[in-house]
């Protein structure tokens, strides 16, 4: 196919989750011998922090507004087999619409922030997705699974809402030796929602245990926050540095916002990363999860900090990295980015009138 993506970005993945997710799925596609056309917007805050400025596996152009994007890229946006729009693109509204009335393949809107667009709109906060934008959409693909999918299709009007979890790089994320100095690590940028549930879990543990080894790794943590003395923050690691981070600590902890909580079935990039390194998660619980990994056998669930000691302190070493191996290998088989590009495929093709006229989607 010919495929047009219009990203938050794939050149910068300061601050955001999109660019890793996209380099997966762009890549993977390529490999099977699509060819893909990625737009960015020109932002300052990416344009000075890009560690992929120009990926081998796709052009990727920027463009600097509207006007200019719909100058120079309308007619490869005509032609293409398939229009991806995603989450959090600026102006994305006006954008869509565009794309709604130029595109002539099959047009899809490309959702990795599922629970906070459903709750913009239901404050009727239209930052990058309208209402009436959806139906016309061929295609919603959801980071979020489970009943928000029904939802997106019955409230919403979509014709076709289907899962497309986050995903890792096997080549990126895998066990290796490293000198364990911490028991418990945890990943995030700061949010007002998850810091509670990240002192409940993690940090009152942490106080509770001084003997143990504590470290916090992300940005825009306030200075107001007294870590406790066990407790190392790292203020910003970079993704080339996660792999080792996760293979430095025994457990890691997983936390999740608040609003992919109440949808639950949206499993966080985090957790297919620490589990494809073969470290043990302990996560705090949500609808779903037990869909993504087994309980007690691939993932560990706290509700205290009395949990999350217990976990830390009980568990035998034999037993520590038999769970860690059994997520690994869970992780390998279903949701790496080889796997979704997969997905993508398989929904395009249920998408008669384009599987029709194309032809390009061959089995392989």
């Amino acid at each position: 196919m010919n495929i047009v993506i219009l990203g938050l970005s794939i050149t910068s993945s300061w601050g955001n989750g999109h660019a890793t997710t996209f380099r997966g799925l762009v890549r993977e596609l390529a490999a099977r011998g699509h060819e893909i056309l990625f737009l960015e917007r020109d932002v300052p805050w990416y344009a000075s922090s890009r560690d992929l400025p120009n990926p081998g596996y796709c052009d990727t152009q920027l463009y600097i507004s509207r006007d200019d994007l719909q100058a120079c890229f309308t007619e490869q946006v005509r032609e293409a087999d398939l229009v991806m729009v995603g989450s959090y693109v600026p102006e994305g509204v006006l954008i869509g619409q565009w794309v709604m009335n130029t595109a002539q393949g099959m047009k899809a809107f490309y959702d990795i922030d599922t629970p906070v667009t459903l709750a913009k709109l239901e404050r009727e906060d239209y930052e990058y997705l309208h209402p009436n934008l959806i139906p016309q959409y061929d295609l919603y693909l959801s980071f979020t699974g489970g009943p928000t999918l029904e939802l997106l299709e019955q409230k919403y009007g979509s014709p076709k809402a289907r899962p497309l979890y986050c995903s890792f790089d096997p080549d990126l994320y895998f066990p290796e030796p490293q000198e364990m100095n911490w028991d418990l690590g945890y990943l995030g940028t700061y949010s007002d929602d998850r810091q509670p549930p990240l002192e409940k879990l993690m940090l009152d543990a942490a106080r509770q245990w001084p003997e143990g080894k504590f470290v916090v790794a992300g940005p825009q943590y306030p200075l107001s926050i007294q870590w406790p003395e066990n407790t190392q923050y790292i203020h910003h690691l970079p993704p080339a540095e996660h792999r080792e981070f996760y293979n430095r600590q025994r457990f890691t902890q997983n936390i999740t916002r608040a609003d992919m909580i109440k949808a639950g079935f949206s499993p966080s990039v985090r957790l297919f990363e620490a589990a494809a390194c073969g470290t043990p998660i302990i996560s705090d619980y949500w609808d779903g999860l037990d869909s993504v990994f087994d309980f007690d056998s691939e993932i560990l669930v706290s509700y205290s900090a009395q949990d999350t000691l217990r976990f830390l302190r009980e568990i035998s070493e034999t037993e520590r990295k038999a769970i860690g191996e059994r997520a690994r290998q869970k992780v390998l088989n279903q949701h790496t980015a080889a796997h979704r590009a997969l997905e993508v495929e398989q929904y395009v093709r249920e998408y008669k009138p384009l599987a029709k006229a194309s032809g390009h989607l061959e089995e392989r």
